[in-house]
Formats: structure tokens, C-alpha cells, sequence
């Protein structure tokens, strides 16, 4: 861990991995005290570099006094700090998980395929759970997407350095200036409750959570918006039309980031979310008949029971924003409602489970003539 006094050279300020670390010989005392002007004690180590230059010292090499006159230079003599030492460790009433490299320190699970916990998920851990995970510690990679589960620590206490105090210390704060500037934040899962998720976005909390499945890893985070925050933008902006300056006030968060947030949620839900809950291909006609039709519309429709997958076909509308284009502008406006908009054809069961929607089509087109084009290309295997 960066900080202790056991991993750092006594000559030189590199920090030393643990095969590179070698303790100070007897023989190497003396050049070691000429090259800094202290004396080394028993728990102190030498860089692979330096323990060689001492080696060649010892036995006579002119290089090597060369290099020891250049190691006592300000380069490699450690100057005077004016910072207090930290102390090799200080103990906090905080529980840690295990710190391994073999196995998961969060499902225990053991390697090859392990990554390194970064320091950003080690301090959302600490806030959410009040478990320290310490520096270095391995987990594997389904764990870096917020899928935590039960962490189960190994100790009630923990050991830290002053590096780590202060790393921690200067998270807390720039998350309280984060949460100052901060007027709806989703980022917490107890900040909102179920209601104010349905009265905002129009769906509950659990399946705001099934939903940032399909957009966690596609969608970057940036310093002011979250993956979480970006979705609860994009489905405000579904819900109720917001303007981009609307969002930007609730949000705290600039005009071109709204956009950005806007585009890339659809960009991700467009893949796969779109693929597996909308169009022809995401069910069977068998499942449609036998869990999405009603039993009155099969006594009404049904000339051959249990066969026939009956479907309810209607288009709407879509209010768009006048067209710099003209012929666009002149396909667009609606006679019967006196504004721009386009319709879109909306298929669904007789439960209202939705199936399809296909278009949109220009406003002069009216639902018999979509329904023709439709059936005509057989557009998505309708007619199957």
C-alpha cells in the first residue's frame, strides 16, 4: 500500500512492489549511510536498482562510485518534509473485507478472472454499507456495475494509513458539495420514494432498476450526471415533454449535457431493450393467444377457437416542431389538427399488452392507408 514506510527504497523515492524489495545487508550499511547520511535500520529495504549499485560499491567498481557520487545529489537524498511522518497504521471502529488477490472480496469467489477494485466503488461501498475495502483488493467483474449483493466483512476493525484517511476524507466532501448543488438526485435508491419514481418517470422503482440493466456499461458517467441520473432524464423527458431548459434547472446540469444524456440512453435502449419487449419477433403467436387475449373478444371473433391471434391496430399522433424544410413542412401539418406531427401505428393485444409500433408516417397519411402499406410489405412477418 502506497504510504508505508516498508515499501518505499530508503535510497531513492521509488515505491517498491514486493519482489522488487530486498532488505539492507551488513555490507551495504556502509554505503548506504556515505550515499544518504543516515543509518538504516532493520525494517528498512532497497530497490532491486539501488541494491545493485551497493553490490558494485563493495566490490570496487569505478562506475558505481560514480553513480554513488551522483545518488547523493537532492535526486535521490530524501530532502527534509515539512509534513509529519504518517504512522505506520491507524486503527478505525470501521469493519474491512479481505484483501486478497486469489479470490472475490465481496462473494469469495476465486480467481483467474479478477479485477482491482477501483477507489471510487471502495468509497460508494463505505458510504452504502460502512465496510472498508481495502487498497489493492481484487472482486470480480460483474461486481464493478453495482451489482454488490451481501458483502460479509472478515474483521470489525480496520488498519489504514494517513494516505488512505485523507483519500477518504476528501471523497466525503466533494460528495457533500455534489449533494449541495444537487436538487433531484437518483444516484441513492432512498433518497426518492416508489410514488416519486411513478409521479416522475411514470414506472415504479424496481423497474427503473430492470431498466438500468440494459444501460449500465453502454452509457458513460460524467463528473455531473451518473448512469442512474442520465436515465431519470431521459424517461422525464418521455413522461412529460420537458424542455432540455426545464431538465437542465431540476437537473443542475447544462443544456448540451441534456442532449447528450438524451441521445446516448436511446442509442443504448434501442439495441437490445427495444429488440427483446417490442416487435413481432420478441413473441410467439402462440403466447399472444393463449396469455394476451381476452376470453370475451375470443366468443366475439373466434370463428375457429384457440387459433386466431386477434390484434388491435390504431394510429396516433406525435406533435413535432414546424420543419425548416418545406416539402417536409407541407408533408407534416395536419389539416384536421392545424399543427405539424406524424403518426405512428400502434399494434397491441386485447389485454393492451403492446406487440408493434411501425412508422411514423407523414400526417396526410390516414389509418386505412398505413394499415394497406402495412399488410402490403408485410412489414416485421405480419402476415404470418
Amino acid at each position: 500500500m502506497p504510504g508505508k514506510k516498508s515499501y518505499k527504497c530508503f535510497l531513492c523515492p521509488r515505491i517498491t512492489k514486493r519482489t522488487d524489495r530486498f532488505a539492507i545487508s551488513k555490507s551495504h550499511r556502509l554505503v548506504v549511510n556515505r550515499i544518504s547520511g543516515r543509518t538504516p535500520s532493520d525494517g528498512d529495504f532497497l530497490c532491486n536498482k539501488c541494491r545493485h549499485v551497493c553490490k558494485s560499491y563493495v566490490k570496487g567498481s569505478e562506475k558505481a562510485k560514480k553513480k554513488v557520487q551522483a545518488c547523493t545529489s537532492s535526486t535521490c537524498t530524501p530532502q527534509p518534509c515539512a509534513t509529519p511522518v504518517s504512522p505506520p497504521s491507524v486503527q478505525l471502529p470501521f469493519p474491512s473485507s479481505a484483501r486478497g488477490h486469489s479470490s472475490c472480496c465481496i462473494c469469495k469467489r476465486p480467481g483467474p478472472k479478477l479485477s482491482v477494485v477501483p477507489v471510487d466503488i471502495r468509497h460508494q461501498i463505505f458510504i452504502s454499507k460502512e465496510i472498508i475495502i481495502p487498497a489493492g483488493a481484487r472482486c470480480c467483474p460483474n461486481h464493478l456495475h453495482g451489482n454488490i449483493g451481501d458483502l460479509e466483512p472478515i474483521a470489525d476493525t480496520t488498519t489504514v494509513n494517513r494516505s488512505t484517511i485523507t483519500q477518504l476524507i476528501k471523497f466525503l466532501r466533494s460528495e457533500i458539495q455534489r449533494q449541495e448543488k444537487t436538487r433531484l438526485d437518483f444516484n441513492s435508491e432512498k433518497t426518492l420514494s416508489d410514488a416519486e419514481y411513478r409521479d416522475l418517470m411514470g414506472i415504479s422503482k424496481d423497474s427503473f432498476k430492470d431498466l438500468l440493466l440494459f444501460v449500465e456499461g453502454k452509457v458513460r458517467p460524467t463528473p455531473t450526471r451518473s448512469v442512474r441520473t442520465s436515465l431519470a432524464i431521459f424517461l422525464m423527458k418521455l413522461r412529460g415533454g420537458e424542455s432540455n431548459r426545464v431538465l437542465s434547472t431540476l437537473f443542475n446540469v447544462s443544456k448540451s449535457s441534456i442532449r447528450r444524456c438524451i441521445s446516448s440512453v436511446r442509442s443504448a435502449l434501442s439495441g437490445r431493450f427495444v429488440h427483446e419487449n417490442l416487435g413481432f419477433q420478441h413473441i410467439s403467436r402462440a403466447e399472444i393467444i393463449q396469455h394476451h387475449t381476452r376470453q370475451l373478444t375470443q366468443s366475439l371473433f373466434e370463428t375457429s377457437p384457440g387459433n386466431q391471434a386477434i390484434l388491435v391496430m390504431d394510429g396516433t399522433y406525435i406533435y413535432i416542431n414546424k420543419s425548416g424544410n418545406f416539402q417536409f413542412q407541407r408533408q407534416s401539418y395536419s389539416l384536421h389538427k392545424g399543427r405539424p406531427l406524424v403518426k405512428p401505428l400502434i399494434i397491441v393485444s386485447t389485454t393492451g399488452y403492446y406487440l408493434s409500433v411501425m412508422g411514423p408516417y407523414l400526417a396526410r397519411n390516414n389509418d386505412a392507408s398505413i394499415l394497406k402499406h402495412v399488410m402490403k410489405s408485410n412489414i416485421e412477418d405480419i402476415c404470418r
